[in-house]
């Protein structure tokens, strides 16, 4: 099956029973983010915008973690993530679509590194159906969405042989290394800028910087399946996450690392 990439194809075969996540009704209709709170040694650190760090002291729950009033979503996520179980004790990614940040953390929940990423051109959390299938030049500018939702995160390569991660395999969803293809939509200068704003060019993917890939994303993902959360920017947290409700996220887990060893 031909696969797209940001204009390149990728040949890849559908994932078996034994490699894809299977998808749940809480998140198979969100198909589809700097700020990030990680807990070490019984405090929290929070990344807010770019260079501003404050301390807090962390909450008894993951309940109250996910309701603290100030918390921003990205901390509020990537606490619950680290303290409930949701990423199964593994590594886990955090996409600030908001920020235009992409957070790695390591599996006790502690921040390993951050950078500033490409991401879709276009607001909004839902993949359009049926888009995954469809040629680039088909893809209309509202439908360029990279898309809100909890994934599992697996290796692929596109035609070239290029390695890239598959976020959503579906939606043609994929983050790799930023591409500098054509000029005239400067996206190494995009990443640099301080502004957010430039930042949304991509017809969907997860573009980063080469070294960040390379020494982040690459080893995590292909060390073992790696969750990650695109947050949210039209829709909630609690329409996207399991937070704070046992029940469902016991559900989701078990269902969606059932195929993991």
């Amino acid at each position: 099956m031909d696969r797209k990439t940001d204009g390149k194809p990728v040949n890849i075969s559908a994932p078996t029973g034994a490699e894809r996540e299977a998808e749940l009704p809480l998140w198979k209709g969100l198909a589809l983010g700097v700020a990030v709170a990680v807990c070490v040694s019984g405090t929290l650190v929070t990344f807010g915008r770019p260079h501003a760090t404050s301390r807090a002291h962390a909450p008894a729950s993951v309940e109250q973690a996910y309701d603290a009033d100030g918390a921003d979503d990205a901390t509020q996520v990537a606490r619950w993530a680290a303290r409930s179980g949701d990423a199964r004790h593994r590594p886990f990614i955090v996409v600030d679509k908001a920020n235009a940040r992409v957070m790695a953390f390591d599996a006790s929940g502690r921040l390993r590194a951050s950078t500033p990423a490409l991401l879709g051109a276009a607001r909004g959390d839902d993949s359009v159906p049926g888009i995954g299938m469809k040629k680039i030049a088909d893809i209309k500018p509202e439908e360029r969405i990279t898309p809100a939702g909890r994934f599992v995160a697996r290796p692929g390569h596109n035609l070239d042989g290029e390695d890239i991660v598959w976020i959503d395999y579906d939606a043609a969803v994929s983050m790799h290394r930023v591409r500098a293809t054509k000029a005239s939509e400067q996206r190494l200068q995009r990443l640099a800028s301080p502004t957010i704003a430039d930042n949304r060019i991509s017809w969907g993917c997860i573009n980063l910087p080469a070294a960040f890939y390379d020494a982040q994303i690459s080893p995590m993902v292909k060390a073992s399946p790696s969750v990650v959360y695109v947050l949210p920017e039209t829709r909630s947290l609690r329409e996207v996450f399991a937070m704070g409700r046992p029940a469902e996220r016991h559900a989701a887990l078990a269902a969606s690392w059932k195929s993991i060893p």
